[in-house]
């Protein structure tokens, strides 16, 4: 641009300098020639005037057409001092805006570093954000949980509080049906004995005592039967099959079978042997029956050896299962043994004696109840005295969990229907409708009547029945007695 200006300028004053022909009027005295500076500031112009005297001209004029030297070179500094005047300030104003941009690329490249960093941070917050988001959730969801696990403990804890109430209501409720019951066995017993007086039925000797109908130790553990299932008449005996494929008895209904009963029956042709411990020790360990000669004795026997119990070698001298032997039998028959061996039966006072009395042996009676719950009583000696003491039972001393109702019938002599030897006025027997070693009458009656179903009525208490264990009114389901030498 100042370039372009400067060519203009010089143009100007070449042109300013050619010869040319003047045209002088007349009436113009003076010639003012006035000259300003161009591409000057506005405070710093300058004019110059120059006055010329007219001359009179009276010969030709020759007109120079070279401009004076003085003058072109005074013009042109003038003029050029101007221009650089204009480029040194243009210059600054061009180093100031080169300075100005540097600045300000600087500063775009700042803002452009603040900008990324500004992204950077955005998206540093945004992930904090996000992380503490989660945070809060995950407590708040900590926090639901922990409020239903308390709920759900309040709720146990409320529910045991209830099942502790009833378990406490339910315990007043069993005493006081006990007592109930106890009342109405001896309001029945007294409308009983009213009722024969009016038929002129009463016995002369009166009813023995009865055993309390519900044990004042009850084991927790088990549980009765309520209601009564069968009737309460007494099993006859359908006969002793002879045949050796027919051992089993005619089956009566049962709502189980016999816990006891272990098909097939095994029948071992050794022997014969001492007991069923000399016979395991001649290497036989499988239940079943065999023959047993014991030592003094005329003849041998037939008796079942149990060796699923431990430690084995048990001799089974009763077993009640299922009702289908009659064991209301006098004298002889007690003393020789009836029933079936695999079954129900009785081994014969004269056959325990025998056995008793070459060693010294201990006794085991287990106890099922219609629950199918098992209990046990051992004594650590067992044995009988001879015919002419009345075998009279010998116990040692008891364990178990049954409860020891044997030891009122320690030391008692064996009555039957038609042998009285206990200590009641009338016939034990003839009340509870068994053999046994009756006192003044039982506290055990294992050869009683088999009642279906657990509880029953009767008058005498004539059932299966253990008084420690379920009382004088609970007919068990299955009894056995055993008896091994002692080790």
């Amino acid at each position: 641009m100042m370039l372009w200006n400067l060519g203009i300028i010089i143009g100007l004053l070449l042109s300013q300098g050619l010869c040319t022909k003047v045209d002088i009027k007349s009436k113009d005295k003076y010639k003012r020639v006035a000259r300003f500076a161009e591409d000057v500031d506005d405070g710093k112009k300058c004019g110059y005037t120059f006055m010329v005297p007219q001359q009179k001209i009276t010969g030709p004029i020759c007109v120079n057409t070279k401009t004076s030297g003085p003058n072109k070179d005074q013009v042109s500094k003038m003029d050029l001092e101007n221009l650089k005047d204009a480029l040194t300030k243009q210059r600054r104003e061009m180093e100031m805006l080169q300075v100005v941009v540097d600045v300000d690329g600087n500063i775009v490249s700042e803002v452009k570093l603040l900008r990324k960093e500004s992204r950077n941070m955005n998206s540093r917050v945004t992930q904090l954000y996000m992380q503490l988001l989660h945070e809060i959730i995950r407590k708040r969801d900590n926090a639901l949980e922990i409020s239903q696990l308390e709920n759900k403990i309040l709720n146990v804890t409320s529910e045991m509080l209830r099942a502790a109430t009833r378990y406490k209501e339910l315990e007043f409720k069993y005493a006081s049906l006990v007592d109930i019951v106890n009342n109405q066995s001896s309001v029945i017993s007294l409308l009983e004995e009213q009722c024969m007086k009016v038929f002129t039925r009463r016995d002369d000797h009166g009813s023995p005592p009865l055993v309390q109908v519900v044990p004042q130790h009850f084991p927790q553990l088990h549980q009765f039967s309520p209601g009564l299932v069968g009737g309460n008449e007494i099993q006859r005996d359908t006969g002793y099959p002879q045949a050796k494929d027919s051992r089993q008895p005619p089956k009566a209904p049962s709502p189980t079978g016999s816990p006891f009963r272990i098909p097939p029956v095994t029948v071992i042709n050794e022997g014969p042997f001492r007991d069923c411990q000399h016979a395991k020790e001649s290497g036989f360990s499988i239940s079943g029956i065999y023959l047993i000669k014991p030592d003094n004795a005329n003849s041998h026997i037939q008796i079942w050896c149990e060796n699923s119990l431990d430690p084995g070698g048990w001799a089974v001298i009763q077993r009640r299962t299922d009702g289908a032997i009659n064991f209301f039998r006098n004298w002889e028959t007690y003393k020789k043994g009836f029933g079936n061996i695999d079954a129900e039966y009785w081994l014969g006072l004269e056959n325990i004696y025998q056995l008793t009395n070459q060693d010294n042996y201990r006794l085991l009676i287990e106890l099922e109840d219609w629950s199918s719950k098992k209990v046990y009583a051992e004594y650590s000696s067992f044995r009988l005295e001879p015919e002419n003491d009345f075998y009279r039972l010998r116990l040692g001393t008891y364990q178990g969990n049954a409860g020891d109702s044997m030891v009122w019938h320690n030391g008692k002599q064996f009555t039957t229907l038609d042998r009285d030897k206990d200590a009641y006025s009338g016939n034990c027997a003839h009340f509870h409708k068994g053999g046994w070693w009756y006192n003044a009458c039982a506290h055990a009656n294992l050869n009683g009547v088999w009642y279906r179903g657990g509880h029953y009525r009767s008058k005498h208490q004539d059932g299966i029945f253990w008084a420690e264990y379920r009382g004088g009114s609970y007919s068990l389901k299955a009894v056995k007695m055993l008896i091994r030498p002692i080790d």
